[in-house]
């Protein structure tokens, strides 16, 4: 059975209750730090802590009147407040509540994100292990190469999510900074102890410096980190899509019961899952256009970030989250079929040895030009006889390609037989498969 999955872990952090409930745990840690640095008396600290709340309805109500958010956020608090109210938002510009809670909305979600990608990995791990042995073609310019495993190729994508976790954990540190400098970033208003007392209760890093705002570099690297990951989920997803055609079908994504593939051919088993993966890494990427754009603001900032940001912030992150719960559930319920994969890599006739047979003639004297001339015309004659429809298994079990170097009398001058066979072991690819492994899962 396969679990469906649920987008409100992640969506609860992008809500506009979210977003405002960001903003008022920065507006009591900078009230906590002013108090721990004297000016905000222990009653006032008390009271505001104690009593400052909002309601989403009223703030929306006021900014109809103030068409400023932030200032309808804090009249709204201040309605639950008395004298000590003033204390508010004291010596802050509106970016320092804004931005701080955005680095706090996005300090969850890449923690929701961090653990989507391990539940991913350890599926690819376990499969990968799983199918280690299981033999397949290689494929390159989507023409059969050598053989290789499954297990393989899915230990590629494994270390390719490692280094994408390990990029997330680096951008995690660039964008988990906020700031407390005010109107123009010069800490005129407000000591930068402060903005580290503040940083430090809301489990952040001061920025180093800032002026109206957190530096939108950040948050490119941010929108760059995802759009990687996302192009990497893709990458997933098209393979198996390819895995899955009916003229290869060594893959499928799991079909269950009751499901239909098409309204008109009901024979239908589609790759909706892997498609919709290819669609959505599409999206992600086009979100780093705005967040490349948004470096570039006038002078100590304008606001054209902010529009964007509403919508790509949220959108990114639920959708990366959506993408990393749809794959692994494609690779837990992957339905992989060993049986086809070694039909396909039977399929033309045992050309998939070529290499092994050139390498070996220069062994034995023979130059690199001449071994490529002899193996080569051997294997055209396999591509001609295969286009016309030959069996490539004959009545003695032996490849096309096999009897046919088995009967070149120049080969045979340099190979002997029990030399071209041993070229047609595929134990040989698979030799050094557990010290890939024990490379990639340490």
């Amino acid at each position: 059975m396969v679990k469906r999955y649920s987008k409100k872990k992640m969506s609860k952090h992008w809500t506009q209750k979210a977003r405002y409930k960001a903003w008022l745990d920065v507006e009591k840690a900078v009230v906590k730090a002013w108090n721990k640095i004297g000016l905000i008396p222990d009653e006032d600290c008390k009271k505001i802590l104690e009593n400052a709340k909002f309601s989403v309805k009223d703030i929306e109500k006021i900014e109809k009147v103030t068409k400023h958010d932030l200032i309808a956020f804090t009249s709204s608090v201040s309605k639950n407040l008395g004298e000590e109210s003033r204390w508010f938002h004291y010596g802050m510009t509106s970016s320092d509540a804004i931005d701080t809670g955005v680095a706090i909305q996005i300090k969850h979600s890449l923690k929701i994100i961090k653990n989507d990608m391990k539940q991913l990995m350890k599926s690819i791990k376990k499969r990968a292990i799983e199918h280690k042995m299981t033999l397949m073609v290689g494929r390159s310019h989507g023409i059969h190469g050598e053989p290789i495993t499954f297990g393989l190729t899915l230990a590629i994508w494994y270390d390719e999510m490692n280094r994408h976790l390990k990029n997330l954990k680096e951008t995690m540190k660039v964008i988990g900074v906020g700031q407390i400098s005010g109107a123009m970033g010069n800490f005129a208003h407000s000591p930068l102890e402060l903005e580290e007392y503040a940083m430090k209760e809301l489990g952040l890093k001061p920025a180093p410096i800032s002026n109206q705002i957190i530096q939108r570099d950040r948050y490119a690297r941010l929108a760059t980190t995802l759009a990687l990951l996302a192009s990497t989920i893709e990458k997933f997803a098209v393979q198996i899509r390819h895995l899955q055609r009916t003229e290869v079908y060594e893959c499928e994504e799991y079909f269950a019961k009751g499901q239909k593939g098409s309204s008109a051919m009901p024979h239908k088993r589609n790759p909706i899952l892997t498609e919709n993966i290819t669609g959505l890494a599409r999206v992600i990427r086009a979100y780093t256009t705005p967040a490349m754009e948004n470096v570039a603001l006038w002078h100590e900032r304008d606001i054209s970030h902010s529009s964007t940001e509403r919508f790509w912030l949220p959108d990114v992150f639920i959708t990366t989250n959506f993408m990393l719960n749809r794959m692994n559930s494609v690779i837990k319920n992957l339905t992989v079929m060993p049986k086809n994969m070694m039909k396909n890599l039977n399929l033309t006739g045992g050309l998939v040895f070529s290499q092994r047979v050139l390498l070996e003639l220069p062994l034995q004297g023979v130059g690199r030009e001449d071994a490529y001339k002899i193996v080569q015309r051997n294997a055209m004659k396999v591509w001609e006889e295969i286009q016309q429809g030959k069996p490539t298994i004959n009545e003695k079990g032996e490849s096309l390609y096999l009897n046919h170097l088995l009967n070149d009398k120049k080969l045979r001058e340099k190979l002997s037989e029990q030399k071209i066979r041993e070229c047609f072991n595929y134990n040989f690819y698979t030799k050094n498969i557990d010290k890939i492994f024990a490379r990639v899962f340490i």
